[in-house]
């Protein structure tokens, strides 16, 4: 982001605009200046939240999906920093992707699918973390953390522009003290002083100060001059190569008049350079940007693009070109037709105010993007997450554009979701699905608007029925709403992945069960004996899930408090990938629950919940442990017959080209012609504790009622549907491929 290489030429090849400056003494002198400014306010920063996800993030964990308790303390700690300094934060998130930086967007997504395969094949070959060079965001860190900044009780915009933008523009409107963020634009706009937040010292509240007069002076330009120099280097809109040849002009005529060698880096000559031609531009030409672009040897198609880039920076009030006051009216939207003008308001206020997901892209601009995402491209077996929840999404489209229960004339969404095998170079066009209700689809309105009991039940109805999961509404109000949320998710998953298991079931629902009676420093001690790179692609698909279903929640008209759907009440990437390795091991369910009645209690209603609604869809839970010598046997590319035994044919799903799993379409093993056993092992001990009168009650918060489940404390249809098993005798112990295994008696080769 930002200009091409203007970072690193002020970091490295002038320093004297480098100025290291305490945050404290910023803010006692901003307010001395605003008792004799109009425009000062209190100290306030203008954070820019993208650019300091990776300087928040530092938990040790990152590839395992997020260790999200561990993340909201950090928040935490860092917001406090600010406030006992009597510095107020302001953050913008990027909203939206402008149409004009797309293609920037998709070359950076390309470049990081590059290092994700690295971060897989590193875990395969050596099963572990890679090192800090291979670090990658957790995905769905940019969804969650301005919900989590705003639980803190801070102000969270959401951009409906180009984030850089509206940042600049908020700062210099309110008179801020300066922008914090790791951007080079920062020092191209003419706002407020540009602070790096990678330089940042939280504890001493100290910081690098990037100077522009001092940047002026270095290069020799004014601020009236800085955007053409930013467009001539290269930046979001105004592409690198697009402006080569003027560069190369740039640096012939340098090179002439400074034949002495350039002492610094030669990024450092080429800003040189280009400035220097900026400025003889300057003082050949009136001060009128039409005639010093003529000037140019540029084609028609370029000028014009250069012009669009220069006004880029052009913030309301200032002189130039502009693109107008941020908040001055709604976007004009293509699908406004579909809904309601309220509904067009409340998306926009929503979505600005960071208390909306996915509605504002949708109903509004009719495009949908989603970022990288820790998926194994040689995978043949786990589906991408993008196609896992097309689905819901198309019904989330028809839940928003649909009229009088029909999508026939919705236009399709445009669909820019990064996923192996996605070349990126045009959008899926995505079409909305009618939901099937039981009665007459509502209106938006009404789901949005109204109130009652009636529409309260109609909006969880709603929600539901996205992820084909009705019958779970018994378990309103009768369980935490997070994990009723997490119990969702993981259900619609197995209906539409076929290839999940019942370990893969027990691993998701025991940590969502166990997460509330871990704290942080609990989760960060877990010691895991070597990772699974399914299980890295498990957690990622899990919280993107939850972003889906908070999407649908929005959607629907918030029948669940948002913050349900936050990963640190249900999901933690390092708890996950240890119970993903218990249950593949074959350990026992009291084991697997911390040896915790209430946990083992919540897990088999859950559980049994989604046994029942899985096979009333058609869908058996087949038990399939991965035990040490099959996480090894991944290192090796699987065969045609390894992909044949585990996606239902020699095609898998990048040859079929669209998701065909689910009960619908084809069915599970059993179809398939591997017939097997149910194994759900409840050993005595459990049973014992079943009876024992462990049976609900509160514990760490969660609640249940069991007297209106009977029947997941009595065994019943925990065979899954198939006849009632023999005794367990030895046959039963003997089976092989349902024996518990040891806990790690030994540590395991690395593996996959």
């Amino acid at each position: 982001m930002g200009v091409k290489g203007l970072q690193s030429f002020m970091d490295y090849c002038c320093p004297e605009v480098c100025v290291t400056v305490n945050l404290r003494d910023m803010a006692t002198q901003h307010v001395a200046r605003s008792t004799t400014t109009a425009n000062c306010t209190g100290p306030t920063l203008v954070v820019d939240g993208m650019a300091c996800l990776r300087h928040w993030y530092s938990c040790k964990d990152w590839v395992c999906g997020g260790q999200w308790k561990e993340y909201m303390g950090v928040l935490k700690n860092w917001v406090e920093e600010f406030t006992s300094a009597g510095i107020r934060l302001v953050f913008f998130f990027d909203g939206v992707v402008e149409e004009q930086k797309r293609q920037e967007w998709v070359k950076r997504r390309r470049r990081v699918n590059g290092e994700i395969s690295k971060i897989f094949c590193h875990v395969k070959a050596h099963g572990e973390q890679p090192g800090r060079e291979l670090f990658c965001l957790p995905s769905g860190l940019a969804t969650f953390t301005p919900f989590a900044l705003r639980s803190l009780g801070q102000e969270v915009f959401c951009s409906v522009r180009e984030a850089d933008y509206e940042i600049a523009s908020y700062a210099r409107r309110h008179g801020s003290m300066g922008i914090l963020g790791q951007d080079s634009d920062f020092i191209i706009y003419d706002s407020v002083p540009y602070l790096s937040v990678a330089k940042l010292q939280i504890n001493s509240l100290t910081t690098v100060l990037y100077d522009q007069q001092r940047f002026c002076r270095a290069t020799g330009l004014a601020v009236s001059q800085l955007p053409l120099l930013a467009c001539l280097l290269g930046n979001d809109v105004v592409s690198e190569e697009q402006m080569q040849h003027i560069r190369n002009n740039a640096m012939a005529t340098y090179r002439k008049n400074n034949p002495a060698p350039h002492s610094g880096p030669p990024r450092g000559q080429m800003v040189l350079a280009v400035s220097q031609l900026v400025s003889s531009l300057w003082g050949r030409q009136a001060e009128d940007t039409k005639h010093i672009l003529q000037s140019l040897n540029l084609s028609a198609p370029h000028r014009e693009l250069l012009k669009r880039g220069i006004c880029s920076y052009s913030l309301p009030g200032q002189e130039a070109p502009q693109r107008g006051d941020i908040s001055a009216h709604l976007p004009d939207s293509a699908f406004e037709k579909y809904v309601s003008p309220e509904i067009l308001k409340a998306c926009r206020e929503n979505h600005v105010a960071a208390e909306g997901f996915m509605v504002y892209s949708v109903v509004c601009e009719g495009v949908i993007e989603c970022s990288n995402t820790l998926e194994d491209e040689e995978d043949a077996e786990l589906l991408p997450q993008a196609l896992v929840y097309k689905l819901c999404r198309q019904h989330i489209y028809g839940l928003l554009l649909g009229r009088d229960g029909s999508t026939v004339d919705t236009p399709a969404i445009r669909e820019w979701f990064v996923y192996p095998g996605n070349p990126l170079k045009e959008p899926d066009m995505v079409q909305p699905l009618p939901l099937s209700l039981p009665c007459d689809r509502p209106s938006l309105n009404l789901l949005w608007f109204g109130t009652g009991p009636n529409v309260s039940a109609l909006r969880l109805t709603s929600f539901l029925t996205i992820f084909d999961c009705q019958e779970l509404s018994e378990l309103y109000g009768a369980i935490e709403a997070s994990l009723l949320v997490a119990l969702c998710l993981v259900t619609y998953v197995v209906l539409q992945v076929q290839t999940l298991s019942q370990e893969d079931v027990d691993a998701y629902l025991s940590q969502s069960v166990c997460l509330s009676i871990k704290s942080p420093q609990q989760l960060q001690q877990i010691k895991l004996p070597f990772l699974s790179s399914r299980a890295v692609q498990l957690g990622s698909l899990y919280v993107r899930g939850l972003g889906h279903l908070l999407g649908a929640n929005c959607a629907s008209g918030c029948p669940l408090p948002n913050a349900a759907f936050m990963p640190w009440h249900s999901f933690d990437g390092r708890l996950f990938h240890s119970k993903y390795l218990l249950a593949h091991s074959g350990t026992e369910k009291t084991v697997l629950l911390d040896n915790d009645p209430s946990c083992l209690s919540l897990f088999l209603l859950l559980r049994e919940r989604l046994i029942e609604t899985c096979r009333k869809r058609g869908r058996v839970l087949q038990c399939r442990p991965r035990p040490n010598a099959q996480e090894q046997s991944h290192k090796t590319t699987p065969g045609p017959g390894y992909r044949d035994r585990h996606t239902g044919g020699g095609e898998g799903w990048r040859e079929r080209g669209e998701l065909t799993g689910g009960p619908r379409h084809g069915g599970g093993w059993r179809e398939r012609g591997e017939e097997r056993r149910d194994c759900i092992e409840n050993d005595n001990r459990e049973r014992q504790w079943e009876r024992g009168g462990h049976r609900g009650g509160m514990r760490g918060g969660r609640y249940f009622h069991p007297h209106s489940y009977p029947d997941c404390h009595s065994g019943g249809h925990q065979d899954m549907g198939h006849p009632p098993q023999q005794s367990r005798g030895q046959s039963y112990r003997s089976r092989g491929r349902c024996r518990l295994a040891p806990r790690w008696s030994q540590p395991p080769a690395p593996g996959t």
